[in-house]
């Protein structure tokens, strides 16, 4: 089935100041909503990064790809290999936001355009799109309470309205977490750390284990602490975390860290593509993989790495940056379709506010996002949001994403330090 016109649309989505160990959330994030049309009328979707230099191939790719098959990924491949010989421009690489990464664009973008082929393979044949990838092996998928530090949306008018207010200590974060498990249901829990003193952040840990205590708990401090730093903080923490997510930089401090604390240790950092996975391997860095198919090549890519984690023995859940519906349904088929899928997934989704879909926001419930019937994705296109949130990124000022240059803003003196503590 051919296809005869693609569509790469810009977008930004309000965003509210979250605290990391790179800085804080600029107030708008930036996506590329992509629409791949066939001849049958039919329109498969897909959603990525909208970052310059990922928006910049984007665009290259979408001119090559009218003509070919729906059904032919190989071919779609080729062509990003093509764009991507076409030259590209300069930007910020974030390791918090791995798609970012200059290693990473090509499978960024790949990822992008695969979802859009095979969500429009699957609404032609009809089927939802977990059965496209080989069926269901669960009909909902849990997420986790994704917890961060954060400051007030008055902190600049460019923050639009933000229902969680700040959240600087421990018991403002313990009331953050109530909230999103009153409305949503999440079982799993996440901290995003690497901000304030580790020590402190520990004590937040302790309070949502004293909150709730059925909870599974989780630390993230984005690589942002010393070896030493991480197996102090690991000695508060070591009965109350279901896991330790990138405490310490490089595959060398992971593993040490592993050898000193024995609490299994995720990333979606220092394992971002293969060759990283094969030398974790070596060192036993990790325990627990944070796959993402944006960019990892792809939702059948990151099936493979799921085979790959289970035949060397390690776990699997998923990581988040800022997104919509469409990346949330994509992640959602995907985990129903692996079977080694051990943990709640990780999502942004209930940070943002915007949409683009018909409906409205996709409905977590006990936690979990629900699959259905319908064909593809299961969720259709809303082109009056898509074209206000266009507008929107034609007048705001970001093309991309700097949370450094964002801090500085308010800290003049900050800078970036790696690790901080």
């Amino acid at each position: 089935m051919q296809i005869v016109a693609v569509r790469v649309t810009p977008i930004a989505i309000k965003d509210p100041p979250l605290l990391n160990a790179a800085g804080v959330h600029e107030p708008f994030g930036l996506r590329s909503i992509i629409e791949v049309e066939g001849a049958n009328g039919l329109v498969g979707l897909g959603e990525t990064y909208g970052d310059a230099p990922v928006l910049a191939l984007l665009q290259r790719v979408r001119e090559s790809l009218v003509g070919l098959s729906a059904f032919d990924v190989n071919a779609l491949w080729a062509c990003v290999v093509t764009a991507s010989k076409q030259g590209s421009g300069g930007h910020v690489e974030m390791e918090l936001a791995p798609g970012s990464l200059g290693s990473n664009l090509l499978s960024s973008v790949f990822s992008a355009f695969e979802v859009a082929f095979l969500d429009l393979q699957a609404r032609t044949i009809g089927i939802p799109m977990v059965e496209l990838l080989g069926g269901a092996v669960r009909k909902k998928v849990p997420y986790s309470a994704y917890l961060f530090y954060k400051w007030d949306a008055s902190v600049d008018p460019e923050y639009g309205p933000d229902k969680y207010g700040e959240a600087v200590n421990p018991q403002q974060i313990v009331s953050q977490a109530r909230a999103f498990i009153d409305e949503y249901g999440f079982e799993s829990i996440k901290l995003k750390g690497g901000v304030f003193d580790p020590l402190e952040e520990a004590d937040a840990v302790l309070a949502l284990h004293a909150a709730f205590p059925q909870h599974q708990l989780r630390i993230d401090p984005n690589s942002n602490w010393t070896l030493a730093t991480s197996i102090a903080v690991a000695g508060k923490l070591k009965h109350c975390l279901e896991y330790y997510e990138d405490p310490t930089p490089t595959l060398e401090g992971m593993a040490e860290c592993y050898k000193a604390t024995g609490i299994p240790l995720a990333t979606n950092m220092v394992v971002t593509n293969w060759d990283e996975l094969r030398r974790s391997v070596a060192l036993n860095s990790v325990q627990i993989l944070l796959s993402d198919h944006h960019y990892w090549g792809g939702l059948r890519a990151t099936q493979a790495l799921a085979k790959t984690c289970q035949a060397f023995g390690l776990g699997l859940s998923m990581h988040s940056n800022s997104h919509l519906g469409i990346s949330l349904m994509a992640m959602t088929h995907l985990a129903a379709s692996v079977q080694h899928l051990g943990y709640a997934c990780d999502t942004h989704y209930p940070w943002q506010s915007d949409e683009v879909l018909v409906g409205g926001k996709v409905p977590i419930e006990g936690g979990c996002v629900h699959l259905t019937d319908k064909p593809g994705l299961g969720v259709e296109l809303d082109q009056g949001r898509l074209a206000k949130l266009h507008q929107d990124f034609l007048n705001c000022r970001i093309r991309t994403r700097n949370d450094v240059v964002q801090m500085q803003k308010f800290r003049p003196a900050w800078t970036q330090v790696k690790p901080r503590f």
